[in-house]
C-alpha cells in the first residue's frame, strides 16, 4: 500500500534552486522554491556530461515562467569521477609519500591494487621516517631531507600529484602539514593531497583514498571549468556546488580540491530526496534508475554511513561513504530467457534505451519493455511489444521482484517489518506489495528524487579521530569533535545558528591501553548563499 506524503522543507529559504543529478541514463534536473518542486525534467546522459547539463537546465528554465536571474544556486551530482576511476581513464600519475618509516616498510604503497588502476595512477613511491603512535606520541621524527630528496625524484620524473600519507595523521597531522610545506618549497608546481583531509582510521586505506584524491585532480579542474563554461553559455551566473557523497554540498574550489568527495554522490541525493519528498526520515530506500537499483538506509533523513571499507574500482579505501547496495537492475537492463529460467540485467542498453528498446523501434527486451506489456507503465508504443509472450512478462516481473526483495533483505538490520520509500524513474518495474516492508511511500517527484536530494543540499563537516580518554572525560571529547567538525562546516559555506549534530559516537578501542576511544561527529547546516556570492 501507499502510505500518505508530505512535502519537506528547504529551511530558511524561499529562493529557487535548481538541482541536477547526472546518472548513466538519465540527466535529471528540478527547480525548487522551499517546499514545492517548481518543475522537472529528464534529458537524455550524453557522453560529455556537461553539454547534458546544459541541455537539462534549459529543458527547465524552458518550461516555467522564471529565469536563470531568479535562480540563486545549482546543485549538481555526478558520477564522472566515479566512472574515470573504475575505468581507469583521465588519471593522473601520483607519487605517494608515507611517513612511517620504520614501523610500515613491510607493506608498500599501491601493493593491493588492482593492474588496471596501478598501471594508470603509480607514479612512484617512497617511505620517510616519520608518523605518530595512536595517542600522539612520534614514532619517529619526519626525515625532512628523505622528503626533500622524495620530491625532487618525482619531479624529475615529470609526476605532477604527490599524496601524503602518515601514520594516526587523522589524530596530528603536523608532520603531513610540514611535508607539504618542504613539497612546495622545491616544487610548486606539484599539487599535494593530505591523506588526514580526506580519510580516516586506517593507514593502507587512508593512504589509497589520498593517492585516488591526487589522481583526479586534474581532471575536477577541467570538469569545474566545463560546468562553469556550459552554465554561462545558459546565461547562469549564480554560484553552483557539487554533491558530496555523506548528503552535503561543497564549492567548486573544494572540487578541486577533493573530487574523491564525490564518490556515490547519485545514491545519496536519492536517499535525501526520498526524505524530503516524504518527510519519512528513518526507513529503506529503493532508487531504481535505467541501468541500476541502489538500496540504502535512511537514518535522521540521512544515508547510513557505511562503517566498513569501501571498494572503489577494487582499492580499498576508507572515506565517509554511504552504505549503498547496488544491483544491475533498471529501466534498460535486458530481459532474456534461457533454460535456467529468465534472466533481467546486470548488462543494460544504458543510455540507448530511447532507441534500442522494443518500445522505441528498437530491437532488445529490456525491463522497460516488460513494464509496459504488463499494463504497469505507459510509454514508448505499446503496440510494439504487444507480441511478447504474456508467462515471459510475468516471470520477467517476478525475477525484477525478486532481485529487489533480496537486496532489501541483505540491507536489513533486523526482522522486523519497516517501511520503504521508492523513487527512481524505473521504479515502475515493481509492484507496492515486498516482503519485509510495512508500508511503501511513492511520492510524486519520484522520479527526480535525486535531483530533488541535490537541490537540498546542505554544508556538513565531519570529524573522526582517536581520544585519549581519561575517566570523566568523555563528554568533553565529543565537545570538541563537535567543535571541530563545526568549524569545518563554517569554512565549507555554512550559515552560522543552522548547524546541528546528526551523528555523535565514542567507541573505546579495545586492546589499546589509556582509554583509546574513537570519536565520530558528522555535522550539517544550511547554505550560507549570500556570504558566499559576496565572496565570490
Amino acid at each position: 500500500m501507499s502510505g500518505q506524503l508530505r512535502a519537506g522543507k528547504l529551511p530558511n529559504s524561499k529562493q529557487l534552486t535548481i538541482g541536477v543529478d547526472v546518472g548513466g541514463t538519465n540527466t535529471d534536473a528540478a527547480l525548487i522554491c522551499g517546499t514545492e518542486v517548481l518543475a522537472s525534467v529528464k534529458a537524455q546522459t550524453t557522453g560529455d556530461v556537461s553539454s547534458g547539463i546544459t541541455a537539462a537546465v534549459t529543458q527547465l528554465l524552458g518550461s516555467t515562467p522564471h529565469s536563470v536571474d531568479d535562480v540563486a544556486a545549482i546543485m549538481i551530482g555526478t558520477t564522472h569521477f566515479t566512472n574515470a576511476f573504475v575505468q581507469g581513464k583521465g588519471l593522473a600519475k601520483v607519487f605517494a609519500l608515507r611517513l612511517g618509516a620504520p614501523a610500515t616498510t613491510s607493506i608498500p604503497p599501491f601493493s593491493s591494487w588492482p593492474a588496471l588502476a596501478r598501471t594508470a595512477v603509480d607514479g612512484g613511491w617512497q617511505i620517510v621516517a616519520g608518523g605518530y603512535q595512536f595517542d600522539g606520541r612520534p614514532i619517529a621524527p619526519l626525515d625532512e631531507m628523505a622528503v626533500a630528496a622524495s620530491t625532487k625524484r618525482a619531479k624529475e620524473s615529470g609526476v605532477s600529484q604527490i599524496a601524503v600519507a602518515g601514520v594516526f595523521s587523522q589524530l596530528n597531522a603536523d608532520q603531513e602539514k610540514r611535508a607539504a610545506e618542504i613539497i612546495n618549497d622545491s616544487a610548486p608546481d606539484i599539487e599535494i593531497s593530505l591523506s588526514s583531509e580526506v580519510g580516516r582510521v586506517g593507514l593502507l586505506e587512508r593512504e589509497n583514498a589520498a593517492v585516488m584524491n591526487a589522481s583526479l585532480r586534474p581532471l575536477a579542474a577541467n570538469v569545474v571549468d566545463a560546468f562553469g563554461v556550459a552554465l554561462k553559455q545558459i546565461g547562469v551566473t549564480s554560484p553552483y556546488f557539487i554533491s558530496q557523497n555523506d548528503g552535503s554540498l561543497m564549492q567548486a574550489s573544494q572540487l578541486r580540491q577533493y573530487p574523491v568527495l564525490t564518490f556515490a554522490a547519485g545514491p545519496t541525493n536519492s536517499l535525501r530526496g526520498a526524505a524530503w519528498l516524504t518527510g519519512v526520515k528513518d526507513a529503506l530506500v529503493v532508487d531504481i534508475g535505467g541501468t541500476t537499483t541502489d538500496i540504502g538506509v535512511l537514518v535522521n533523513g540521512f544515508p547510513r554511513q557505511s562503517s566498513m571499507h569501501v571498494d572503489i574500482g577494487g582499492v580499498r579505501t576508507n572515506f565517509r561513504i554511504p552504505d549503498i547496495l547496488s544491483i544491475g537492475l533498471g529501466g534498460g537492463s535486458l530481459v532474456e530467457r534461457s533454460d535456467a529460467g529468465v534472466r533481467v540485467g546486470p548488462q543494460s542498453v544504458g543510455f540507448k534505451l530511447a532507441t534500442e528498446a522494443r518500445i522505441f523501434g528498437g530491437g532488445t527486451l529490456t525491463a522497460s519493455d516488460i513494464a509496459v506489456a504488463s499494463g504497469k507503465a505507459a510509454f514508448g508504443d505499446p503496440c510494439l511489444v504487444k507480441s511478447v509472450d504474456r508467462m515471459l512478462v510475468d516471470d520477467a516481473l517476478s525475477e525484477m521482484q525478486r532481485l529487489v526483495e533480496t537486496g532489501i533483505d541483505r540491507m536489513k538490520t533486523s526482522a522486523a517489518h519497516v517501511p520503504l520509500v521508492l523513487v527512481g524513474g524505473g521504479s515502475i518495474l515493481i509492484g507496492e506489495e515486498l516482503d519485509g516492508i510495512s508500508n511503501v511511500f511513492k511520492p510524486e517527484f519520484a522520479g527526480v528524487a535525486n535531483a530533488i536530494g541535490a537541490a537540498i543540499g546542505q554544508v556538513s563537516g565531519a570529524v573522526d579521530r582517536i581520544y585519549h580518554i581519561a575517566d570523566g572525560e568523555r563528554q568533553s571529547a565529543l565537545d570538541d569533535a563537535a567543535k571541530r567538525a563545526e568549524d569545518m562546516a563554517l569554512k565549507a559555506g555554512a550559515a552560522p545558528g543552522t548547524i546541528e549534530i546528526i551523528e555523535s559516537e565514542a567507541s573505546p578501542l579495545q586492546y589499546l591501553p589509556g582509554g583509546a576511544t574513537r570519536v565520530v561527529c558528522r555535522v550539517v547546516g544550511d547554505l550560507a548563499l549570500e556570504r558566499i556570492r559576496d565572496a565570490a
